[in-house]
């Protein structure tokens, strides 16, 4: 899954090789999430705007190729992330950090549960 770490690091690459960055990293996966995917169409629309080509002009090719590839819900819910990278990103910045956040945090719980029950094993508990 892409970090905040990563996004906050790409953001130094350029914009040509960020997008050659984050489809690797969705090449590598069996069934990347959508949110992944909607970074990448987000990116790849951005590239469209910056050439100044019509929205859509190769995007839309690519929505075309998951249709067949991801379920129907994952390609919608890429889309509406696009949308949001592009209308409100910070807004997806803000959620992005709770998602990170609570998945730290139960991180850090199950790792200080399964320290108590070995160090319970270990004192003969």
């Amino acid at each position: 899954m892409i970090s905040e770490n990563d996004l906050t690091h790409s953001q130094n690459i350029p914009f040509e090789e960020r997008i050659a960055r984050i489809e690797k990293m969705i090449e590598a996966e069996a069934e990347p999430k959508a949110f992944e995917l909607g970074l990448l169409l987000a990116l790849k629309m951005g590239q469209e705007i910056r050439e100044k080509k019509p929205l859509g002009s190769t995007t839309g090719d690519i929505v075309a190729a998951w249709s067949s590839k991801y379920p129907e819900s994952v390609v919608e819910e890429a889309i509406a992330h696009a949308k949001q990278f592009l209308t409100n990103p910070g807004a997806l910045a803000e959620k992005m950090k709770n998602i990170m956040l609570t998945k730290m945090n139960k991180q850090a719980e199950n790792d200080s549960a399964s320290g108590t029950a070995s160090d319970e094993a270990e004192s003969g508990k």
